[in-house]
């Protein structure tokens, strides 16, 4: 082979992310595949990049700056990210998810640097099976998909809400181990609403007002049957979809392909979870909770629904589980007197006088929980969390709105105004709180402690379906590796160093109930945790040199 042969062939090595391992490439690998020249003549260890990469990140001066940072690292070396990433994530996940994500988002057109995932829109009417194909790998695991109608707290970002599925799947690999080459981010750009995006020159979405109805819906079928046929048994996560949307798809869908939506079933079994382990330090029981929700969309209709579901489980009838979960939205304290509900409220439209204000209704309900869902920032303010302490001994308060800026009151606040017996938790992290001399822990109420080792179960079950049921068995699974000593500091939440085993963990409930429900083609392994480890990806490189 002439060198002139060779050199193509070390370009492309460099040029893939996928394969690049950038001065790592041993002397041997560079011979066989022609890349003297190409690099610096010094090769570098994985340890030795990472230390480099390390440097340059924490010289970024803003949390954007590092998220760009990481982008562009993703965009070259794959293996490199990863191993930055969950050798860091304590650190990093704030900058690759919540709450830079956000502004992510928010500056997406501003900061495009390299394609990622695959974007779909009317003009793809017809030919969508054939984009699908298209994509370069095609044993795909898991897809993660938007329509950028509601991202976190910051409502319609159009096709700027790629950044959502790109920052999910990272965490699918860093948390559980899914291949990156199994991972698919999908946004269906439906237009938007946005009219800041609509007069934006540097924006790349389509600069129309959203489909609706029947249009939206056709467009959304059709990239549903294309994955079933392209992309058989990978499972579909709906993912910041708007409300009426994110329950009318997953009813649509999650009886006809693995479909899940991570905003109603991973805030609930991450929410619940919580709960459970939040009754290790109130010493309550499940049963006598009563939990008030502000803000009655997805989020908190998911996280009822399930806790009302493990109710029933535990023999309570269902008509007195939903009595234990009430709503305040915009309007008020939902309430069965109430005209024009919406479907998925009526459930939990309960006989009660009205309440105008989020502090009525807890004087009127004394709730045990005070979940927030509604970012609505500074909504847990002074009165109303006096008034948690007031009722309870140890108030559950969970401000679970995302990003960081649209959290119904911080951490230092609920230690503050329950001097320091609130059991606290957050959607986006919050810092640690020395008050009186005593040292608090938040806990982040964080999907990504449940969608990848969910998503892992699935996988390595081969089922069919994603079902309620696995989401109650990752709530408990997740529970259970909560430590005393993690208790202790108030954290209601195992640290995120040790996200592989809760993921392992969880996987493994996951396939149990998988196999029970015979949910799945494949016999159930002698050791299944370990046929599962096995699964997990390693940000190793390869080696090339034979």
């Amino acid at each position: 082979m002439t060198v002139a042969e060779v050199l193509p062939l070390g370009i492309e090595m460099l040029r893939n992310p996928a394969l690049n391992k950038g001065t790592a490439f041993t002397e041997a690998e560079r011979d066989r595949l022609g890349l003297h020249g190409l690099l610096p003549p010094r090769v570098s260890t994985p340890e030795e990049q990472t230390a480099r990469v390390l440097e340059n990140l924490r010289r970024k001066t803003s949390p954007i700056e590092k998220y760009i940072f990481l982008s562009s690292l993703q965009a070259r070396n794959e293996t490199l990210f990863q191993r930055v990433l969950q050798e860091n994530l304590e650190e990093l996940m704030p900058i690759v998810y919540t709450p830079t994500v956000g502004e992510a988002c928010q500056t997406f057109g501003h900061i495009y640097r390299n394609p990622k995932g695959l974007y779909l829109s009317r003009f793809d009417r017809g030919r969508i099976e054939r984009v699908l194909s298209s994509w370069p790998h095609q044993n795909i695991g898991v897809i993660v998909v938007t329509d950028g109608e509601r991202i976190l707290g910051l409502g319609d970002q159009g096709a700027n809400g790629m950044g959502i599925p790109v920052g999910k799947l990272a965490l699918y690999t860093a948390c559980a181990g899914i291949p990156p080459s199994r991972c698919l981010p999908i946004t269906i750009d439906t237009g938007t609403e946005n009219e800041a995006l609509l007069t934006d020159p540097l924006y790349l979405g389509v600069k129309e007002r959203r489909l609706r109805g029947a249009d939206y819906a056709s467009l959304v079928e059709e990239l549903a049957t294309a994955v079933a046929k392209v992309f058989p048994r990978a499972i579909l996560q709906l993912e910041d979809f708007a409300t009426e949307n994110a329950f009318a798809l997953l009813s649509r869908y999650r009886d006809r392909m693995p479909a899940f939506d991570d905003d109603i079933q991973g805030t609930a079994a991450v929410a619940v979870a919580g709960i459970i382990s939040a009754l290790r330090l109130t010493h309550g029981t499940l049963e006598d909770q009563r939990l008030l929700f502000l803000g009655a969309g997805e989020a908190g209709t998911g996280i009822a629904d399930l806790f009302v579901a493990m109710l029933v489980q535990r023999g309570m009838p269902q008509a007195a589980a939903r009595g234990r979960c009430w709503f305040v939205d915009s309007k008020g304290l939902v309430v069965a007197s109430r005209e024009g509900l919406a479907a998925h409220k009526k459930p939990y439209a309960h006989e009660q006088k009205a309440a105008r204000t989020l502090l009525e209704a807890i004087e009127l309900l004394r709730p045990t929980a005070l979940i927030g869902v509604s970012g609505a920032v500074n909504a847990f303010n002074g009165p109303v969390l006096e008034a948690m302490a007031k009722h309870n001994q140890r108030p559950i308060v969970f401000a679970l709105s995302n990003p960081t800026s649209k959290a119904e009151c911080t951490a230092e606040e609920a230690y503050r105004m329950t001097t320091g017996r609130a059991v606290f938790a957050s959607g986006s992290p919050f810092p640690e709180v020395t008050l009186s001399g005593r040292q608090f822990v938040p806990g982040q109420c964080n999907n990504a402690y449940i969608f990848p080792g969910v998503g892992l179960g699935v996988l390595g079950s081969g089922a069919r379906r994603v079902t309620n049921e696995m989401f109650a068995a990752a709530a408990q699974a997740l529970a259970e590796l909560v430590t005393s000593a993690d208790l202790e500091m108030g954290r209601i939440f195992p640290s995120l160093t040790r996200i592989r085993e809760v993921s392992l963990h969880i996987a493994e409930a996951v396939a149990e109930v998988t196999y029970r429900e015979n949910l799945t083609d494949q016999r159930r392994p002698a050791a299944l945790r370990e046929h599962l480890a096995a699964q997990m990806y390693q940000p190793i490189y390869p080696d090339y040199a034979n």
